[in-house]
């Protein structure tokens, strides 16, 4: 039986050419970063060539690119280090209802903390409440974390008029970017935000590679504590095959970004129409215009997701499931 994979939203299979990459830096480019000999100095310049070419695809400056484990680390260290930083100037953040679990869950401690934690709604089609924004923002609010794309419903949110409307009261803005990156153009100038969360899985490359955009000035608080890598935000040994691969997988998601969102925005469009038309009592979830090219969301009558789930894995099909499209309805 022939498998077709449609979950690439949870995760991707590691394109070859990354594979290749990687592989050298198991047994060629093995040295530690911070040794002072030549294995570890070739390592250093592997390490810093990794972290231009992430900054480049995103229009920063290498020095704002901090490597992490992958999302949920990058975007625990966004929220949980910014507020920490924070917590003299206030002790409210923001953030939507609709965010990662690596998000929300963080939110959740942090208000056992005495934070106090506002989770925005959403419309129908996904897209965050700009007037509940406007409304919720405190003279104590200090973060405000706004997804880039939403991993289920594929919605992009108005980062840029979110940015604009919080920048001159000083709030730090975040966003989780990591179903964006190689679906859609991403600048973290036009933006305007001061955190971008991002990981290599989505986009070809390695499970467990992940990196943190922060801005220069951007006041934030280590989770960890160790040596001097990452320059004391993110302490550990790096994990070199893993930054090359994320490397080498965001340079060519970039270079294949113009033609490929066309190529599969076209084979999702397909997809829709050919379920609309053979099947009665189908809706469709998220915006319909402003979304990542990706992802396409359905709901099918009264039949559970988990059900349909299991039915299409048995006939070789994988799709992952929503676990928050009954509020889009």
């Amino acid at each position: 039986m022939r498998e077709i994979y449609f979950d690439n939203a949870a995760t991707s299979p590691v394109r070859a050419e990354v594979v290749e990459i990687m592989s050298r830096f198991h047994w060629e480019v093995f040295g530690n970063p911070s040794s002072l000999h030549q294995p570890g100095q070739r390592a250093k310049r592997a390490l810093e060539d990794a972290r231009s070419a992430v900054a480049d695809v995103i229009g920063a400056d290498p020095k704002e690119i901090f490597f992490t484990s992958g999302g949920t680390e990058s975007n625990n260290l966004a929220v949980r280090g910014v507020a920490h930083a924070m917590a003299g100037r206030g002790q409210h953040i923001i953030t939507s209802s609709i965010e990662h679990h690596s998000v929300l869950n963080v939110c959740h401690a942090l208000e056992k903390e005495g934070f106090e934690v506002t989770y925005l709604p959403v419309d129908r089609s996904g897209v965050v409440d700009l007037v509940a924004l406007q409304e919720r923002i405190r003279t104590d609010t200090i973060l405000v974390s706004i997804m880039s794309a939403n991993n289920e419903v594929g919605t992009v949110q108005p980062l840029s008029q979110v940015s604009t409307m919080i920048r001159a009261r000083g709030i730090v803005l975040h966003t989780d970017a990591c179903q964006a990156i190689g679906k859609m153009p991403v600048s973290v100038r036009y933006l305007g935000v001061d955190l971008l969360s991002l990981t290599a899985h989505k986009f070809y490359g390695p499970k467990g590679q992940g990196a943190l955009y922060v801005k220069k000035g951007t006041r934030i608080t280590p989770l960890l504590q160790g040596g001097h890598q990452e320059r004391l935000l993110r302490p550990g040994t790096e994990n070199l095959a893993g930054i090359a691969g994320l490397a080498a997988a965001i340079r060519l998601a970039s270079e294949a970004l113009p033609a490929e969102s066309i190529r599969i925005g076209a084979l999702r469009d397909r997809l829709e129409r050919g379920v609309l038309s053979r099947i009665d009592d189908v809706s469709m979830n998220g915006h319909r215009d402003l979304r990542v090219c990706n992802i396409a969301n359905m709901s099918f009558g009264d039949l559970e997701a988990e059900t349909l789930l299991l039915v299409l894995d048995m006939h070789g099909i994988s799709v992952g499931c929503s676990s928050f499209t009954t509020t889009l309805n």
